[in-house]
């Protein structure tokens, strides 16, 4: 736990929950995160937080093709919090769906197929958070079931721990989509500067303010100011150091 909270990184944090979830058997985890949630969707993957070590073909097929969307355990994260095994899913079999069984389908074909699922609580209506574990080959969902009754409370403290650190982090390199000079003409404009005291601030023309901040919403692919500050901060690209 204190390696967790210590970390100063999602990679760090990454890599710390891997090496812990499988000291408990699951060797393959799945993290997602949106702050782009609505009433009809967990909104678009390429905005979310989404962490995994399972294959580049598995991961592109359930987030990228937005096979999650059909996904048991995922349906189940989106209306509960807390932690559930795997076998859920046979307890709702008579319920599932065309859709449903291509997602299993998928996770047969890359040995996806015992595990659990722990679902995050939702800080605001527009967020929401949940980790799938896969366990390691050998073992059945009867073996996760008995992990589960045996060691659940340490295995949902620790994924809430890694949730909330990772939540508190600004997002990996990869996803930081705004330059320098971006981010401090969209954080000047968001403490209620003007584009001509921003450029001052700057020591820009405001032309080039208003340059930075087109390139600022066309990189967040949002229409106006307003809406790419919003969505910036909750992706916290703001107050970033460069490395």
């Amino acid at each position: 736990m204190l390696r967790l909270l210590c970390a100063k990184s999602v990679e760090a944090t990454w890599a710390i929950l891997v090496e812990e979830m499988a000291r408990y058997g699951f060797d393959r985890l799945l993290y997602g995160m949106t702050r782009f949630r609505t009433q009809a969707s967990l909104g678009n993957p390429a905005d979310m937080l989404i962490l995994s070590n399972h294959p580049d073909d598995y991961v592109r097929a359930f987030v990228s093709e937005r096979m999650f969307v059909y996904a048991p355990m995922a349906v189940w994260a989106v209306e509960n919090e807390g932690g559930m095994p795997w076998s859920y899913v046979s307890r709702i079999a008579d319920t599932l769906t065309k859709d449903n069984f291509k997602v299993l389908e998928l996770n047969k074909e890359f040995d996806v197929l015992a595990g659990l699922t722990v679902s995050f609580p939702d800080p605001s209506p527009r967020q929401k958070a949940a980790i799938g574990l896969t366990a390691m080959s050998g073992l059945n969902q009867g073996d996760v079931d008995g992990i589960w009754k045996d060691k659940g409370e340490e295995i949902e403290i620790l994924a809430h721990v890694a949730h909330l650190k990772l939540a508190s982090l600004p997002v990996p390199a990869a996803q930081q989509r705004l330059s320098k000079r971006q981010r401090e003409a969209l954080e000047w404009v968001s403490e209620g500067k003007t584009t001509q005291d921003a450029a001052t601030i700057m020591g820009l023309t405001p032309a080039t303010v208003e340059k930075h901040l087109r390139k600022a919403r066309e990189a967040l692919e949002v229409e106006t100011t307003a809406q790419a500050i919003m969505k910036a901060s909750l992706q916290r690209q703001f107050f970033m150091f460069e490395g």
